[in-house]
């Protein structure tokens, strides 16, 4: 006596018949691809045809509209949304409109002034993973950030107007951010 059930190796012959669906745009058949974003629904005769669906279906961001808070940067509503990160509050005047209410970032006083462009200000920020670290506020044109806590103080050696804060055992060091001078003073 055998263990195996054979039956289950003679497979009906409709069983095995692909089922597919219908591009709507051309008739072809639509078929699985990947991206970075992951995988969706394409056209098989593309680049003839460019009809593509993903295959998460989302449903409405827009959780609620709150009439009673004007956005500051444009007066239109802003609205609770649930987006790709979470949830957040946005204005409902997107894409014209991108202003974000960015509560979780932590507020912190007395950064210095970005060294790098000398227009944007210092600001603290978390990664995606919850980490601070220090960025100029005039992002996207100013990409200069720091890991370690800024100092308003400039390098004596090369002049760079910022200095960072190391603590060395029981002892805090000022040391310049710059890959070139490195130049360490001890905190008195």
């Amino acid at each position: 006596m055998s263990k195996i059930d054979h039956s289950l190796f003679n497979a009906d012959k409709h069983a095995l018949e692909k089922e597919y669906e219908i591009c709507p745009k051309c008739g072809s058949e639509l078929v699985m691809k990947h991206s970075k974003n992951g995988p969706f629904l394409g056209c098989a005769s593309y680049p003839k045809c460019d009809y593509i669906r993903s295959l998460a279906q989302h449903d409405n961001h827009d959780i609620k509209v709150l009439d009673d808070s004007p956005c500051p940067e444009c007066g239109e509503p802003l609205v609770i949304r649930n987006g790709r990160y979470g949830m957040f509050i946005g204005c409902t005047g997107y894409p014209t409109c991108h202003f974000i209410v960015h509560e979780d970032e932590p507020e912190e006083e007395g950064l210095p002034s970005c060294p790098k462009c000398k227009k944007g200000k210092l600001v603290v920020r978390n990664n995606k993973f919850g980490k601070q670290f220090y960025s100029c506020d005039a992002y996207p044109s100013c990409k200069y950030s720091l890991n370690q806590h800024p100092v308003d103080e400039t390098c004596p050696q090369c002049g760079w107007g910022v200095m960072v804060e190391k603590s060395r055992g029981d002892k805090a060091v000022l040391q310049c951010p710059q890959k070139s001078c490195q130049h360490k003073v001890e905190k008195s």
